[in-house]
This record gives C-alpha cells, sequence and structure tokens, in this order.
C-alpha cells in the first residue's frame, strides 16, 4: 500500500468517479470532429490511472476507442462487454512474464470495468477522439442493464 500512496502524491492523483485515482497528463491542442455529432474533441487525451489493493474501475462506457497500458504494480483485470451486454471477455494487463499483454483498446461505445489482482496497479489510459466526461456513461445509471449485469455475471456484480 506504501507504493500506492507514494504514486498518488508524486504524481499527483485525484478520486475518479468510475473508482481508483488519475490525473490527465496529455490533452491534444489537436482538434477533430467526430463524425458521431459530437462536438469538437482533442484528438488524443492520456491519464495516469491507479487502482489501489481491492480497487476497482466500476462498468463504464466512453464513446472514443481507449487504450489501456500497464506501467507497474499487479497485472490488471480488464473486462469488457458489447453495448448489448452480451459475453463478458476477461483480459489480463500487465507484465509479458505475468502472462499478461502490456496493452489492450476497448472499442467505443462497449462497456468496461477493472480491478487490480494485488496490492496496485498503475496504468496510462489514452483516448481518441481525446476524453469528455460528456462521453462518459456509469452501468449503475442505467437500472436495466445493471440488473442484466448482476444476474449474468455474479461474480462481477461488486464491479456494477
Amino acid at each position: 500500500m506504501h507504493r500506492a500512496q507514494e504514486l498518488i502524491r508524486t504524481l499527483g492523483l485525484q478520486p475518479h468517479p468510475e473508482g481508483g485515482h488519475y490525473r490527465e497528463i496529455h490533452r491534444s491542442t489537436v482538434t477533430v470532429h467526430p463524425e458521431d455529432g459530437r462536438p469538437a474533441r482533442g484528438a488524443l487525451t492520456l491519464i495516469y490511472f491507479l487502482l489501489e489493493a481491492h480497487g476497482h474501475s466500476r462498468w463504464h462506457r466512453v464513446t472514443s476507442d481507449e487504450a489501456w497500458m500497464y506501467v507497474e504494480g499487479a497485472p490488471l483485470e480488464l473486462f469488457r462487454m458489447d453495448a448489448a451486454l452480451g459475453e463478458c471477455e476477461r483480459m489480463l494487463l500487465g507484465g509479458l512474464a505475468d502472462g499478461a499483454q502490456p496493452a489492450r483498446v476497448i472499442p467505443a461505445g462497449q462497456w468496461q470495468a477493472a480491478r487490480t489482482t494485488g496490492p496496485y496497479t498503475l496504468v496510462s489510459c489514452a483516448v481518441g477522439p481525446g476524453f469528455d466526461f460528456a462521453d462518459f456513461v456509469m452501468l449503475a445509471d442505467h437500472p436495466r442493464e445493471a440488473e442484466q449485469v448482476r444476474r449474468r455475471f455474479p461474480e462481477l456484480a461488486p464491479l456494477v
């Protein structure tokens, strides 16, 4: 836990609404106009994101692609489901020595959640077109869909 607290302090991380701690470290000055009708967005945003022991990123979706990249700590379980809440895919994000992949991408509009497998996990997340909270939806704010996930995947219900 000491290392996680050190990272929160050193990197200037703040609590994130989905859980964990984060800090935006880059927002592109180049803007793009998404074809789906959203207003102009920065071409790319990048954050540090840290989960402490027993911490998790609750089920949410973003209207842009999100790339997760492992930095340090325990491997991260990263989950994704399509917008229709079909099958759930579990991916392990971490070092190759851990049997994991160091980078994974969640396509735009898919549900995603994550949890650390140890005392802490530090990752970076890049979103393009750039992240905007107007493009962010929590599964908990959709009771019917949240209940469907709880019934179909009871082991992942705490992530709702």
